[in-house]
Protein backbone atom coordinates (compact mmCIF):
# COMPACT_ATOMS: atom_id res chain seq x y z
CA UNK A 1 0.00 0.00 0.00
CA UNK A 2 2.85 2.50 0.76
CA UNK A 3 4.45 2.04 -2.46
CA UNK A 4 1.17 3.68 -3.84
CA UNK A 5 1.93 6.29 -1.44
CA UNK A 6 5.18 7.23 -2.78
CA UNK A 7 3.18 8.50 -5.62
CA UNK A 8 1.07 10.26 -3.90
CA UNK A 9 3.80 12.14 -2.07
CA UNK A 10 6.14 12.37 -5.21
CA UNK A 11 2.98 14.69 -6.84
CA UNK A 12 2.28 16.52 -3.95
CA UNK A 13 5.59 17.82 -4.21
CA UNK A 14 5.54 18.50 -7.98
CA UNK A 15 2.05 20.75 -7.02
CA UNK A 16 3.79 22.29 -4.31
CA UNK A 17 6.40 23.45 -6.67
CA UNK A 18 3.66 24.44 -9.58
CA UNK A 19 1.43 26.25 -6.87
CA UNK A 20 4.36 28.12 -5.66
CA UNK A 21 6.09 29.28 -8.62
CA UNK A 22 9.32 28.13 -7.62
CA UNK A 23 11.92 26.00 -9.42
CA UNK A 24 12.99 23.19 -7.25
CA UNK A 25 12.93 21.80 -3.84
CA UNK A 26 15.71 21.42 -1.21
CA UNK A 27 16.70 19.46 1.75
CA UNK A 28 19.47 19.29 4.52
CA UNK A 29 20.33 15.39 4.71
CA UNK A 30 21.68 14.38 8.27
CA UNK A 31 22.55 11.22 7.55
CA UNK A 32 19.34 10.32 9.17
CA UNK A 33 16.18 7.89 8.08
CA UNK A 34 13.83 10.64 7.73
CA UNK A 35 15.99 13.33 5.43
CA UNK A 36 17.46 10.16 3.48
CA UNK A 37 13.33 9.26 2.69
CA UNK A 38 12.70 13.07 1.89
CA UNK A 39 16.06 12.97 -0.24
CA UNK A 40 15.03 10.32 -2.23
CA UNK A 41 11.07 12.19 -2.56
CA UNK A 42 12.13 15.26 -4.05
CA UNK A 43 14.78 13.62 -6.52
CA UNK A 44 12.00 11.83 -8.28
CA UNK A 45 10.02 14.95 -8.01
CA UNK A 46 12.01 17.32 -9.30
CA UNK A 47 15.20 15.48 -11.10
CA UNK A 48 16.79 18.30 -12.27
CA UNK A 49 16.41 20.86 -9.75
CA UNK A 50 16.49 19.16 -6.57
CA UNK A 51 19.62 19.77 -3.90
CA UNK A 52 20.50 17.77 -0.58
CA UNK A 53 22.49 19.88 1.74
CA UNK A 54 25.20 18.30 4.32
CA UNK A 55 26.10 20.83 7.05
CA UNK A 56 28.79 19.47 9.43
CA UNK A 57 28.83 21.45 12.74
CA UNK A 58 31.59 18.90 14.71
CA UNK A 59 29.21 16.11 13.65
CA UNK A 60 29.61 12.14 13.93
CA UNK A 61 31.82 11.07 10.61
CA UNK A 62 29.86 8.15 10.67
CA UNK A 63 26.92 10.66 10.00
CA UNK A 64 28.48 12.96 7.43
CA UNK A 65 29.44 9.40 5.36
CA UNK A 66 25.72 8.12 5.56
CA UNK A 67 24.44 11.51 4.51
CA UNK A 68 26.87 11.46 1.22
CA UNK A 69 26.25 7.73 0.63
CA UNK A 70 22.21 9.05 0.92
CA UNK A 71 22.58 11.52 -1.94
CA UNK A 72 24.93 9.55 -4.23
CA UNK A 73 22.24 6.66 -3.63
CA UNK A 74 19.66 8.39 -4.85
CA UNK A 75 21.22 10.81 -7.54
CA UNK A 76 20.28 14.35 -6.15
CA UNK A 77 22.86 17.07 -6.41
CA UNK A 78 24.22 17.81 -3.39
CA UNK A 79 26.88 20.47 -1.37
CA UNK A 80 28.81 20.78 2.05
CA UNK A 81 28.16 23.65 4.22
CA UNK A 82 31.31 22.96 6.87
CA UNK A 83 29.16 24.94 10.17
CA UNK A 84 31.52 24.01 12.82
CA UNK A 85 33.94 27.76 12.44
CA UNK A 86 30.67 29.40 12.32
CA UNK A 87 29.29 28.15 15.66
CA UNK A 88 31.80 28.25 17.50
CA UNK A 89 32.90 32.04 16.45
CA UNK A 90 28.94 32.62 17.13
CA UNK A 91 28.83 30.77 20.33
CA UNK A 92 31.31 31.32 21.74
CA UNK A 93 30.67 35.12 21.63
CA UNK A 94 27.38 34.33 23.90
CA UNK A 95 28.68 32.45 26.09
CA UNK A 96 31.31 35.85 26.55
CA UNK A 97 28.34 38.10 27.28
CA UNK A 98 26.61 35.83 29.42
CA UNK A 99 29.83 35.47 31.70
CA UNK A 100 28.70 33.81 34.64
CA UNK A 101 24.90 34.25 34.22
CA UNK A 102 26.05 31.77 31.42
CA UNK A 103 23.81 27.90 32.59
CA UNK A 104 25.79 25.11 31.71
CA UNK A 105 23.28 22.51 31.69
CA UNK A 106 20.25 25.08 29.50
CA UNK A 107 23.22 26.14 27.49
CA UNK A 108 23.55 22.52 26.19
CA UNK A 109 20.08 22.79 24.77
CA UNK A 110 20.47 26.68 23.79
CA UNK A 111 24.14 25.22 21.84
CA UNK A 112 21.79 22.45 20.85
CA UNK A 113 19.26 24.69 19.39
CA UNK A 114 21.47 26.97 17.53
CA UNK A 115 22.83 24.53 15.70
CA UNK A 116 19.55 23.19 14.17
CA UNK A 117 18.96 27.55 13.74
CA UNK A 118 22.13 27.77 11.74
CA UNK A 119 21.55 24.92 9.55
CA UNK A 120 17.91 26.86 9.12
CA UNK A 121 19.43 29.80 7.77
CA UNK A 122 21.69 28.34 5.75
CA UNK A 123 19.33 26.24 3.71
CA UNK A 124 17.15 29.07 2.98
CA UNK A 125 19.79 30.82 2.01
CA UNK A 126 20.89 28.50 -0.43
CA UNK A 127 16.87 28.36 -1.07
CA UNK A 128 16.48 31.69 -1.81
CA UNK A 129 19.64 31.90 -4.31
CA UNK A 130 17.95 28.85 -6.59
CA UNK A 131 14.23 29.92 -6.00
CA UNK A 132 13.46 26.84 -4.25
CA UNK A 133 11.33 25.54 -0.99
CA UNK A 134 13.20 24.13 2.05
CA UNK A 135 11.53 20.88 2.45
CA UNK A 136 11.16 19.75 6.35
CA UNK A 137 11.55 16.04 7.25
CA UNK A 138 9.67 15.97 10.84
CA UNK A 139 7.58 12.88 10.69
CA UNK A 140 4.27 12.98 12.55
CA UNK A 141 6.07 11.59 16.30
CA UNK A 142 8.18 14.79 15.88
CA UNK A 143 5.45 16.47 15.21
CA UNK A 144 2.97 15.64 17.98
CA UNK A 145 5.84 15.75 20.39
CA UNK A 146 7.33 18.78 19.21
CA UNK A 147 10.55 16.66 19.37
CA UNK A 148 12.12 19.96 16.67
CA UNK A 149 13.70 23.34 17.18
CA UNK A 150 11.51 26.06 16.55
CA UNK A 151 13.08 27.95 13.81
CA UNK A 152 15.14 25.22 13.43
CA UNK A 153 14.42 21.80 11.68
CA UNK A 154 11.22 22.87 12.38
CA UNK A 155 11.96 25.98 10.22
CA UNK A 156 10.77 24.74 6.56
CA UNK A 157 8.32 25.76 3.71
CA UNK A 158 6.71 22.24 3.33
CA UNK A 159 6.51 19.03 5.56
CA UNK A 160 5.74 15.58 3.50
CA UNK A 161 6.14 12.95 5.97
CA UNK A 162 4.22 14.67 9.26
CA UNK A 163 1.39 12.14 8.48
CA UNK A 164 3.13 9.43 8.36
CA UNK A 165 5.00 7.00 11.97
CA UNK A 166 8.24 6.66 12.43
CA UNK A 167 7.52 3.05 11.03
CA UNK A 168 6.01 4.11 8.42
CA UNK A 169 8.79 6.05 7.38
CA UNK A 170 11.16 3.27 8.05
CA UNK A 171 8.93 1.45 5.18
CA UNK A 172 9.27 4.20 2.62
CA UNK A 173 12.72 3.82 2.89
CA UNK A 174 12.79 0.84 2.21
CA UNK A 175 10.36 0.91 -0.82
CA UNK A 176 13.23 3.87 -2.04
CA UNK A 177 16.32 2.06 -1.70
CA UNK A 178 17.38 3.97 1.33
CA UNK A 179 20.95 2.56 2.49
CA UNK A 180 20.60 -0.52 5.30
CA UNK A 181 22.92 1.41 7.29
CA UNK A 182 20.77 4.18 7.11
CA UNK A 183 17.25 2.22 8.13
CA UNK A 184 19.07 0.54 11.05
CA UNK A 185 20.77 3.22 12.99
CA UNK A 186 19.30 4.70 16.12
CA UNK A 187 17.57 8.17 15.44
CA UNK A 188 20.25 11.25 16.42
CA UNK A 189 19.52 14.56 15.39
CA UNK A 190 23.32 15.13 15.77
CA UNK A 191 23.05 17.92 18.52
CA UNK A 192 26.21 17.00 20.32
CA UNK A 193 28.64 13.86 21.01
CA UNK A 194 26.79 10.67 21.58
CA UNK A 195 22.85 12.29 21.70
CA UNK A 196 20.19 9.55 20.58
CA UNK A 197 16.60 11.10 20.18
CA UNK A 198 14.98 8.26 22.37
CA UNK A 199 17.55 8.64 25.32
CA UNK A 200 16.60 12.26 24.99
CA UNK A 201 12.88 12.25 25.09
CA UNK A 202 12.75 8.94 27.42
CA UNK A 203 10.61 7.52 25.30
CA UNK A 204 10.90 5.25 22.39
CA UNK A 205 9.38 5.69 18.53
CA UNK A 206 7.63 2.74 18.73
CA UNK A 207 5.89 3.68 21.81
CA UNK A 208 4.92 6.71 20.33
CA UNK A 209 3.67 5.47 16.58
CA UNK A 210 1.72 2.81 18.70
CA UNK A 211 0.32 5.77 20.69
CA UNK A 212 -0.74 7.92 17.79
CA UNK A 213 -2.81 4.58 16.41
CA UNK A 214 -4.35 4.56 19.75
CA UNK A 215 -2.92 1.00 20.93
CA UNK A 216 -2.05 0.65 24.76
CA UNK A 217 1.42 1.84 26.00
CA UNK A 218 2.62 1.91 29.64
CA UNK A 219 1.10 4.47 31.61
CA UNK A 220 4.69 5.99 32.37
CA UNK A 221 5.80 6.70 28.50
CA UNK A 222 2.05 7.70 27.72
CA UNK A 223 2.45 10.37 29.90
CA UNK A 224 5.65 11.56 28.69
CA UNK A 225 4.19 11.76 25.47
CA UNK A 226 1.01 13.66 26.30
CA UNK A 227 3.45 15.88 28.24
CA UNK A 228 5.97 16.65 25.37
CA UNK A 229 2.70 17.12 23.15
CA UNK A 230 1.51 19.96 25.70
CA UNK A 231 4.75 21.92 26.40
CA UNK A 232 5.14 22.12 22.55
CA UNK A 233 1.85 23.05 21.34
CA UNK A 234 3.86 26.79 20.93
CA UNK A 235 6.01 24.87 17.73
CA UNK A 236 3.02 23.89 16.20
CA UNK A 237 0.86 27.54 16.29
CA UNK A 238 4.13 29.47 16.90
CA UNK A 239 2.59 33.31 16.42
CA UNK A 240 -0.13 34.11 18.86
CA UNK A 241 -1.79 37.03 18.26
CA UNK A 242 -3.68 39.52 19.50
CA UNK A 243 -6.78 40.69 18.70
CA UNK A 244 -8.64 44.09 19.65
CA UNK A 245 -12.14 43.32 21.46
Amino acid sequence: MLENVVTDIVNWLKKQVEETGVDGLLVGVSGGIDSAVVANLIQRACPDNSLGVIMPLNSDPEGMEHARKVIDNCGIKGMTIDLTETHDVMFSQIKKNLSNEFNDEKGQLADANLRARLRMSTLYTIATNYNYLVVGTDNAAEWYTGYFTKYGDGGVDILPLVDFTKGEVRELAKILGVPQEVIHKKPSADLWKGQTDEAEMGTTYNKIDAYLKGEAIPEEDKAIIERMHRNSAHKRDPHPQFRRS
